[in-house]
């Protein structure tokens, strides 16, 4: 089913004040959130990430906190970057706690609308080097080994039965650290539990992790919560690539170096152009044009 064709209906729903991920799952008749969905209802809840840091921002202020103590710990690193960064309420305040500034801080997200009020935001943090696009968790247009440290808040939640694929792909372009932020199901109760099982939460990322066999250095609760039946567990899995990236940039489809050619990013070797639509960079693999004479 195309989600698309029916967005003004969806929009209706939730304006209405619905469970969007429980109502595109009835209407397409699938146990798991699809990607379509949840591009959906992400961008259908842009800005309210914003507006409710800024309605309770001294629960924001100690969720950062806790990451930045984290990162603070791992000594100077060059490159940053949060996976699944939505309004960029995370990185900024994350950002401004961090003892050595990254030279480049990187944030995607799926949804187009998130990343326009993620870089509206980030405009009074002024952070030097940030760049922040659309990218999907399961192809991210990074090459391998280009970031030097790779993080999730919440990211993955929403990919039940799909932990592997993810996590692999967040693994691949990390070069010195991946830490996995996120609703812990083994430190949840019963009642959490059965609620991540209904709405289809990832509850295998542990657990994924371990038959990866990643080098996993702690796992433990964050310590701040949003809500007590989702637990926020932090997992710090220690990489330490020693080979160079050579570009970080790359096509989401075929991981071959992205350059901005003309208003637009463009791969040589592939002969794929993304767009720019009002300054966000769209490099999901959807938003790849064939352009084989884009450079003559």
């Amino acid at each position: 089913m195309q989600l698309n064709k029916t967005l003004k209906k969806i929009a209706e729903v939730y304006k209405d004040g619905g469970n969007i991920m429980s109502y595109l799952k009835t209407i397409t008749e699938q146990n798991t959130n699809s990607k379509e969905a949840i591009m959906i209802s992400y961008d259908l809840q842009a800005g309210s990430y914003i507006k409710r840091v800024e309605e309770n921002f001294s629960f924001t202020d100690e969720y950062t906190a806790k990451i930045s103590w984290v990162l603070n710990n791992l000594g100077p690193y060059d490159t940053l970057m949060e996976a699944g960064v939505g309004e960029a309420t995370t990185l900024c305040n994350v950002f401004k706690k961090l003892v050595h500034k990254p030279k480049r801080t990187y944030g995607f997200d799926i949804s187009w609308s998130r990343i326009k009020f993620a870089k509206k935001y980030a405009e009074k943090f002024a952070i030097d080097g940030l760049f922040l696009f659309t990218g999907d968790m399961f192809s991210i247009p990074l090459n391998d080994h280009s970031i030097d440290v790779v993080y999730t808040a919440h990211s993955i939640d929403a990919n039940g039965g799909k932990e592997e694929e993810c996590i692999m792909e967040l693994y691949r372009i990390a070069k010195r650290y991946l830490i996995l932020i996120e609703q812990s199901y083994e430190f949840a109760g019963d009642e959490g539990k059965q609620r991540m099982k209904k709405l289809g939460y990832a509850t295998e990322i542990y657990n994924t992790v371990l038959s990866l066999g990643y080098n996993v250095i702690e796992y433990r609760l964050l310590g701040v919560s949003s809500n007590p039946l989702n637990p926020t567990g932090i997992i710090i899995i220690e990489k330490n690539e020693d080979r160079q990236a050579g570009f970080e940039l790359a096509c989401p489809i075929t991981l071959t170096e992205l350059s901005l050619e003309r208003g637009s990013y463009y791969s040589k070797d592939s002969l794929l152009a993304y767009p720019i639509i009002d300054e966000v960079p769209c490099l999901l693999p959807e938003n790849a044009i064939i352009a084989t004479h884009y450079i003559q």
